[in-house]
């Protein structure tokens, strides 16, 4: 279960974005039976509005987006043409915006970033479902 899409220079490629990623998950629980919860759809739609975002802002040119199922997870992967591999910043509350790095590390199951032979591609996994038994469950 995978997809990827280039998406356009415009403006509206972030809501784009969003909107195939939810598709994408209301698929993978419509025609391949797995269970997706609502945290899930919110947290990717998160991930993938700060990842995307963050490339259309840095990066000059074209941006791929690939979703894909591992295990019980959702992987989101964000390719763009910067070689110049994201840093998160030290915790600001007075600085306002470019948080986006932070959030995403904060609500992935796992995060990874890569130099490609061009530009970069940044990751990140986040959980099907919640509660015991999924990835990164802790209990309070």
């Amino acid at each position: 279960m995978q997809t990827t899409v280039a998406l356009d220079e415009d403006g509206t490629c972030i809501a784009e974005a969003r909107h195939l990623a939810v598709q994408f998950l209301a698929d993978v629980q419509a025609k391949h039976g797995l269970s997706v919860s609502a945290r899930a759809i919110e947290v990717t739609q998160l991930v993938v509005s700060e990842l995307v975002t963050n490339a259309r802002k840095y990066a000059p040119g074209p941006v791929l987006m690939d979703l894909r199922i591992v295990d019980e997870l959702v992987e989101v992967t964000v390719w763009d043409s910067d070689p110049v591999l994201p840093v998160a910043r030290a915790a600001d509350p007075g600085r306002v915006g470019q948080h986006g790095l932070e959030i995403v590390m904060a609500v992935a199951e796992a995060f990874e970033v890569a130099r490609e032979p061009v530009g970069k591609r940044i990751a990140a996994r986040i959980a099907l479902m919640d509660g015991p038994g999924a990835p990164g469950y802790r209990a309070l």
